[in-house]
């Protein structure tokens, strides 16, 4: 069994995996670390890692960019691989995050649904067929109206999965309002729409002459990061150093 310890267990994202975890034989949840202890879990909870003495098979981390630092030096300390799904880090943490996987395993990705890194291959299959037959590429995603950003990480890591299959030959364009001209053939369009409480939608669409084809992925709940996260978790254990993806675990599956 793989024994997890959960940075950020007092979170939305943090009780979701803790629920997760109590429901799977293969993985339990041996030590939280959260400032705020007003939530009762079944496990010992820490205010900080520096005060964590259990042993663990590996973290998984949904805090804030403001704990990444810490985290890595404990990770490194303790030799314990880390499921890293906190956002927002600066460039000098993602420069950390870097050298950090020379000493400790670390999974990074842009989304943690199994769904979506599933989908990430199957557009790059698509994108070698359609793009050379002439199919224009387009996404849009739609997310809840209280997301800063625009377009999603997620988005833009669909955008690269196609790219990437094509040499890296197109360019991304996010706004056609200000421009008054046909539409290149060397270019992906990515819409954001924000409204509601959407958790996430991202829809590929292939656009090509008498036809389309559309790649769909819906996320009703946070639920499907936090399933994303723990087989992650399961699979990252007993890992050596290295930066590991959703990829790798959809991979090993």
């Amino acid at each position: 069994m793989t024994r997890a310890i959960m940075n950020g267990c007092n979170g939305k994202m943090g009780q979701c995996i803790t629920g997760i975890c109590a429901q799977d034989e293969d993985i339990e949840i041996v030590a939280g670390i959260d400032t705020y202890t007003g939530i009762t879990n079944d496990y010992p909870v820490f205010a900080s890692l520096s005060d964590c003495n259990v042993e663990a098979d590996v973290i998984i981390d949904f805090s804030n960019a403001k704990a990444v630092d810490a985290l890595l030096d404990y990770a490194v300390d303790k030799q314990i691989p880390v499921v890293l799904c906190t956002t927002g880090l600066s460039e000098e943490q993602l420069k950390k995050v870097e050298k950090t996987y020379e000493k400790v395993a670390i999974l990074k990705s842009a989304n943690m649904s199994l769904g979506i890194n599933t989908l990430m291959e199957l557009l790059k299959k698509a994108a070698l067929v359609f793009a050379p037959a002439g199919f224009d590429m387009e996404i849009v995603e739609k997310h809840h109206n209280q997301k800063l950003d625009a377009p999603s990480g997620t988005a833009l890591a669909l955008a690269d999965s196609m790219n990437e299959a094509l040499d890296n030959a197109y360019t991304y364009k996010y706004d056609r309002s200000q421009e008054r001209k046909k539409r290149e053939t060397y270019e992906i369009g990515i819409s954001a729409v924000r409204g509601g409480n959407i958790v996430g939608e991202h829809e590929v669409i292939f656009a090509g002459q008498d036809e389309v084809i559309e790649f769909k992925h819906t996320a009703y709940s946070k639920a499907v990061f936090a399933k994303g996260a723990v087989e992650a978790a399961k699979f990252l254990a007993g890992k050596g150093p290295g930066h590991y993806d959703m990829a790798d675990v959809i991979a090993a599956k």
